[in-house]
């Protein structure tokens, strides 16, 4: 099911003569400040891309959007007829925040602000955005952060109400940006990139919000395969036979206890001409639904467990981005795909489970089944071939106990730990590096295997880092790599906040693909 699309280009109009159904400025708070003429403290201050608006109205916006109860808090909006003085019928004023010194405002400052103001604008089928645009070297940044804003605060999910919703407003359907030259050709080049980018946090939302009995591991693999083919991907797809033959006992043991099989799903970018000769494999969780099998999960919640292949969606939906930004690496993602079912055929806590590199784990909770498909699939990525491995899940309910719901959870080697979480840092995805202590390792050694899949002894204390230290044993000793644990951000039960809609986030899918062109950049 795919959600309403958003179309987005430039403008290079005055913002006040634009024939659209609203036009967005920013609007920044003034703590301390007193406006002389109207004796309000705390006077706004409208930001850079305002100022012909502001002349329209003589000077007097920010007293009117004062009297409004505007305060130019972050994420902030307030709509204002504009009567006739300009030619939009609606000025609609987004909150940036205290004025930063001497800078435009930070990128994730005005991407939320963006993703703020379009959602708020749903039923407007036109709308101009005329927020700041530094003219430096920060330039392109800050409208690749507008552009990405625009089309994710715009999301919506089809959804699958069978009646018409009165009170239910369509997206907005075109986004014009204001910039002094639409024809630059490095403007033009970022809104195709915000494009291609948004678009697949979208798809990857859309994969996440669809209902679990639509995406079972077999028409989900299908759906992404078509997708990539189209692409211009190579696609290898192993089903339930293929995988058993070929020793991938973590992903047959979880799928097993399900009628909806198991599947593996291989997506290849190569670079023309072979690019920098750098190779970098993406793998994603594509648990389509957790009930903790044989483990089984208390009802309270469980419906969201639609969300357990967030991992496998971003890496998914990453791939087809890479197919139309063409770096110069050479990209694979690998998308384990299983149901995790209590029934007579589940796998159950004592078995030993041969994974795909030979090693073999003692089961002891059914409920950590990412661990044993992720297994598999980094192994094989590394039997592949790879220089750098990132790999991402809705792994551990820790990672939420331990860093909350918006920042993931980093483990691997420390220097490519650090990279993710510049990368973060750079496309509001917020990451943090975690240890992988040589006594977490050691509280999962088993009697009967060579590893115990959790703490031997069942402790939960490190529960994140229990999941990085298993994860490692499936990663070759030559290979740069990194675990996102995305428990938290991968799906956002909460109300809607900046660009993120209720439900799947699209996280990481950004962060992996600023890691790419990373990678392609400096090795």
């Amino acid at each position: 099911m795919t959600s309403p699309r958003t179309t987005l280009s430039l403008v290079d109009t005055d913002p006040a003569e634009l024939a659209v159904d609203a036009i967005v400025i920013g609007v920044h708070s003034q703590s301390g400040a007193q406006d002389a003429t109207s004796g309000l403290a705390g006077t706004l201050l409208l930001s850079s891309g305002a100022e012909s608006i502001a002349a329209a109205f003589d000077g007097k916006l920010t007293e009117t959007l004062a009297l409004l109860g505007a305060t130019g808090g972050p994420g902030e909006v307030i709509k204002l007829a504009t009567l006739g003085t300009v030619t939009a019928p609606l000025v609609v004023a987004v909150g940036l925040g205290a004025e930063p010194t001497g800078a435009a405002p930070s990128p994730e400052t005005l991407r939320r602000a963006a993703g703020a103001a379009v959602r708020a604008l749903a039923g407007a089928p036109r709308v101009a955005l005329a927020l700041p645009l530094p003219d430096d070297a920060d330039a392109a940044a800050a409208l690749r952060a507008v552009a990405e804003g625009a089309l994710l605060g715009g999301y919506r999910f089809a959804g699958y109400k069978t009646r018409p919703q009165p009170t239910r407003r369509e997206p907005v359907a075109e986004v014009l940006v204001s910039v002094p030259d639409a024809s630059d050709a490095t403007a033009q080049a970022e809104i195709a990139r915000a494009q291609a980018v948004a678009g697949a946090v979208r798809l990857s939302r859309d994969w996440v919000n669809t209902a679990p009995n639509e995406l079972r591991p077999p028409a989900f693999a299908e759906v992404v395969a078509a997708a990539a083919r189209e692409a211009g991907l190579e696609v290898e797809v192993l089903d339930e036979a293929e995988l058993k033959a070929g020793g991938y006992g973590g992903i047959t043991a979880v799928g097993q206890g399900s009628e909806a099989p198991p599947r593996l799903v291989k997506l290849t970018y190569t670079p023309e001409g072979g690019g920098t000769g750098k190779r970098v494999a993406l793998v994603g969780k594509g648990i389509t639904f957790d009930t903790g099998g044989i483990s089984i999960k208390p009802a309270q919640g469980m419906w969201e467990m639609k969300s357990d292949m967030a991992g496998a969606a971003a890496v998914g939906a990453a791939m087809l981005a890479v197919a139309a930004l063409k770096p110069s690496v050479a990209v694979s993602g690998y998308l384990p795909m299983a149901e995790n079912m209590p029934s007579g055929t589940s796998y159950r806590p004592g078995d030993v489970v041969t994974m795909f590199n030979g090693k073999r784990v003692e089961v002891l909770n059914t409920d950590a089944e990412g661990r044993m498909i992720l297994g598999d699939a980094m192994a094989r990525a590394c039997a592949d071939g790879c220089d750098y491995l990132f790999e991402t899940s809705t792994l551990t309910g820790g990672q939420v106990i331990s860093l909350g719901k918006r920042i993931a959870g980093v483990m691997g080697t420390p220097e490519l730990c650090e990279r993710v979480r510049a990368a973060g840092d750079a496309t509001g995805e917020p990451a943090w590096p975690m240890p992988l202590p040589d006594d977490v390792r050691k509280g999962m050694d088993s009697d009967v295997a060579d590893i115990s899949q959790v703490n031997a002894g069942m402790d939960r204390a490190g529960h994140m880092l229990q999941g990085g230290v298993f994860l490692r044993e499936f990663v070759a000793e030559d290979v740069a790599w990194a675990h996102i644990d995305i428990a938290g951000p991968g799906y956002h039960s909460g109300e809607p906040t900046g660009y993120w809609t209720k439900g799947g986030t699209g996280v990481p899918v950004r962060t992996l693909l600023h890691l790419i062109d990373d990678v392609a950049a400096n090795g």
